[in-house]
């Protein structure tokens, strides 16, 4: 993949990035602790419901891309049955109780709230499938605004709100999230008008779906346990804490999303560029230890760096938003050893061994539902970020290992102790709460820990740049 893709892929989430630092602290200012807790909810269901009645054929749709002659068909037998099943669903739920969804969620009987919530599943779940095929195509740049434009649109939202002094509650910011999903749907399905449209006048592939499902399935319950893995804290938050901490905690990972913008750029590439490399017949394993080693070395500065700098956020929030500063570094723990965790275990997948990769994923929940039983009800919000910072380093370590025994003997020593030195460091910083100076001289001493220990790789990076601006 050359640079120039790269970059392409690269201004979705950049961009997007950007534009969440704006918007975000607008929510904060404009809107009250509860409705942002709700919009976290409903955010949490709607990757549920991807990940439930995507029945894992979104991977397997990735994984058999290459190796299939008629795409279309194959976004056929992927994307039907996850629709057909999920449409019938919601609407038995809809006859049952028409306004069940909301109440459970936002706490408010609404029909009209939980019409809307039904509408942004269904639509979701098609926005899933349909940016697969501006992924798998490297189509960079119309996947990137795709990502992007939903963006722009929901900050217009909410400065039209303000401007024209609509009701600053619930329903504008359920809108506007909804607003941003059906236009993603909209620029996704006119991006790929020639690749789902035939696919309607082909015959199903019950032998390919067969295939592909078989592939998916085991996926279903690793990628439910993900779910849960990644949302556990806000669903603790819910019943066994307040919505008000909820909220802080939501912004929290919100600033914690925007972080980790790189995160999102790796994880578009990996997968598809490792898959190619296999199915060319050119796999260089040192090579893909050299960028895991890389990956490392931007997660432990990335988190360095939000650590000393972590005192400017008070400055864009609220008063109540203060502690957000301390949760910070925590709440970065989870895309960023996921995202490690993708380097590693990258050979699981290879080899096909999905169904080993539901073990780490149910381990790593169970261990984030008993911490955060234990902590959020003692902790609240501070609770929640520790419980998850330890489950996905779990995640990390339970995948990792298993990628070694099926794959290759992969070098974990030093990645070992740099996460557990950095989620250590976190835990103990979330109690720093009016200490701030000895917060900021334990990340500068980490800092200098990571000049020692990637000192090679600063000195390649160095050595790099010199040579492209000649000097």
């Amino acid at each position: 993949m050359n640079k120039s893709k790269i970059l392409a892929y690269a201004v979705g989430p950049i961009g997007s990035g950007f534009l969440g630092l704006i918007t975000l602290p607008m929510i904060t200012w404009f809107y009250s602790v509860e409705d942002v807790g709700r919009i976290s909810m409903l955010q949490v269901c709607t990757s549920f419901f991807i990940l439930l009645f995507g029945f894992g054929l979104d991977q397997a749709y990735i994984r058999e891309y290459h190796e299939v002659e008629n795409k279309s068909l194959l976004l056929k037998v992927v994307l039907w049955p996850s629709l057909i099943i999920g449409i019938v669903s919601l609407s038995i739920v809809s006859l049952y109780d028409s306004s069940l969804i909301s109440k459970w969620l936002y706490g408010i009987p609404s029909t009209y709230l939980s019409v809307l919530s039904l509408a942004c599943f269904i639509v979701a779940l098609i926005a899933r499938f349909l940016s697969l095929i501006l992924r798998m195509q490297e189509r960079a740049l119309a996947f990137s605004m795709s990502q992007l434009l939903p963006k722009i649109l929901f900050l217009i939202f909410i400065l039209c709100v303000a401007w024209l002094g609509l009701p600053k509650d619930s329903y504008t910011l359920m809108m506007a999230n909804a607003l941003s999903l059906f236009t993603a749907f909209l620029i996704y399905a006119w991006n790929t008008r020639f690749d789902w449209w035939p696919s309607i006048k082909i015959n199903f592939d019950w032998e390919q779906f067969k295939l592909s499902l078989a592939f998916g399935l085991p996926l279903v319950i690793s990628n439910l346990a993900s779910w849960g893995l990644n949302v556990m804290d806000r669903l603790f938050l819910r019943s066994m804490s307040t919505y008000t901490e909820l909220g802080i905690y939501s912004v929290a990972m919100s600033i914690a999303a925007v972080a980790t913008l790189f995160s999102g750029i790796f994880n578009t590439i990996w997968s598809p560029m490792v898959f190619k490399w296999i199915n060319e017949g050119n796999v260089d394993f040192k090579k893909i230890d050299n960028i895991s080693e890389y990956v490392l070395a931007a997660i432990y500065f990335v988190i360095v760096f939000a650590g000393l700098f972590s005192w400017v956020i008070p400055f864009f929030l609220p008063q109540t938003y203060i502690g957000i500063q301390f949760l910070i570094t925590a709440c970065l723990m989870g895309p960023l050893f996921y995202t490690l965790s993708e380097t590693t275990a990258i050979g699981i997948t290879i080899v096909r061994k999905t169904k080993l990769s539901m073990f780490a994923s149910i381990i790593a929940m169970l261990i984030n539902v008993g911490a955060n039983y234990l902590l959020v009800p003692l902790y609240g919000a501070g609770g929640a970020a520790i419980s998850a910072a330890i489950a996905f380093w779990f995640f990390y370590l339970f995948r990792t290992q298993v990628s070694k025994r099926v794959w290759r003997d992969i070098p974990t020593k030093k990645s070992y102790c740099i996460t557990s030195l950095l989620l250590l460091t976190s835990v103990i910083n979330i109690f720093l709460h009016d200490k701030l100076y000895i917060s900021l001289f334990m990340w500068f001493l980490l800092l200098l820990i990571g000049l020692y220990f990637f000192n090679s790789i600063l000195s390649n990076i160095f050595i790099y740049f010199k040579r492209r601006v000649g000097i």
